[in-house]
Parts: C-alpha cells; structure tokens; sequence
C-alpha cells in the first residue's frame, strides 16, 4: 500500500480519536452512558433498539437515538414509535459513523444531552469500517444474529475485540436454522475472552430483562460519585 495513503488514514483517525475523546467528556460530564451499537445489515439492531427504548422509557428513563444509514430514515422513524427522541444521520455512502458526525448532529438538534440518562447511537450495519472509530460511547456493543452463522466473530475478529458486549439476537429462529450456540460463544470468546454476552429475542422478549438490567446498571455506576 501507498505509504501515502496509509498517512492519511493515520491523520484522519487521529483527528476522529480527539473529537471522540472530546465528545466522551461532555457525555460523562452529562452523566449520560452512551452506547455504539454495531452489526452487520440485518442482524436485528432496530429490532432490539425500539424495544429497548420502550423499556426504559416506560421505567421513567430518558433515553434518545443517533441513527447511522447510508440512505433513508426508516430506522429512525421505526424508532421514533417508542416515544424516544430520534435523529437520522444519512453518511450518503459512507459505510460507518465518525466522531464529528456525532458532534455536528448533536449541535444541530434541539435536545440537551444533559437530560438524558441514555444515549443510543446506531451505527451503520457493517463489521468492517465501524471497528476503527471511536464515537465517545461507554460501551461498544457488537450484534449478531443466529440466522448469519457461529463464524461471524472469526470472520471480523477486529469488530469483536474492539467490542465490550456482544449481543446474539433473534434467539427465537435459533432452532430453526440450526445455530450451534456453544460454538458462537466459544468462538467470541477466542476473540474476546471473557466478553460480556446476552441472547435475546426482541420478537419473543427472552433475555430483555437481562439486557435493561445490565444496561442500567451501567449507567448507575457512571452516575455514581466514584466513577472516574
């Protein structure tokens, strides 16, 4: 490769790596936990999101979502019928989120992060790109559903070891298509020892619980006066 190329991708994760740090000190200041969610197209990420979203809401949370498409604001409109507050980020081609499009977004919309206790960003469905941006978030959080195979954390190990939980969906179909599940875990583990991991099923509601508690938790131990 191009020595030349290869400086300027350096230089433009650099500048992405600054902005995120930024960003991460205004959502901690915020006492906000923000979540990158990533995947592949199809893997459920919507899916999981709306009733994510649904639940807290109904706890009394405030919780609102960054939607990454490279085309469309379907994601977010479906969305948006949780109540939450959403907005629709079009990268027209590009096939991942980058820190100063969180920036900018949050600049232009009219909702204070400070009043948020969660902040959903939904990335753009690609196991790729994704795995070298910083956003600001808490937490990375890597999809993958039963339908697309136990070998997806082999096949992107960089997604999955960037990543601090990965979450299986669509648990439901599990029978169905024949999933291996100790195979997936066994092969996210190979990647990502120890990795946090759920199985759920947005459709059935099996390990939802499981998941808000998890990610309540998280963000009571963000607000609490020993977080750093």
């Amino acid at each position: 490769m191009n020595p030349r190329i290869l400086e300027i991708r350096k230089g433009v994760l650099e500048k992405n790596d600054v902005l995120a740090a930024s960003l991460r000190e205004r959502f901690r200041k915020a006492g906000v936990l923000v979540l990158n969610i990533v995947s592949s197209p199809g893997s459920g990420k919507t899916a999981l999101l709306e009733v994510t979203l649904a639940r807290l809401l109904a706890q009394g949370y405030r919780a609102a979502a960054l939607v990454g498409d490279l085309a469309t604001d379907n994601d977010a409109a479906r969305l948006a019928r949780s109540g939450a507050s959403v907005r629709q980020i079009t990268t027209s081609g590009n096939c991942h989120l980058e820190a100063h499009m969180i920036g900018d977004h949050l600049r232009d919309w009219a909702l204070e992060v400070e009043g948020l206790d969660f902040l959903f960003i939904e990335n753009v469905g690609n196991l790729v790109c994704p795995s070298h941006y910083d956003l600001g978030e808490d937490i990375r959080v890597v999809m993958l559903s039963v339908t697309e195979g136990e070998d997806k954390p082999l096949k992107y190990p960089p997604m999955f070891n960037s990543s601090d939980v990965a979450v299986i969906t669509k648990v439901d179909l599990a029978e169905a298509v024949e999933f291996d599940r100790d195979q997936t875990v066994a092969n996210i583990n190979s990647v990502r020892p120890g990795m946090t991991i759920f199985e759920t099923s947005a459709k059935r509601g099996a390990g939802i619980d499981e998941w808000i508690a998890y990610i309540v938790a998280q963000r009571d131990a963000l607000k609490s006066p020993a977080a750093p």
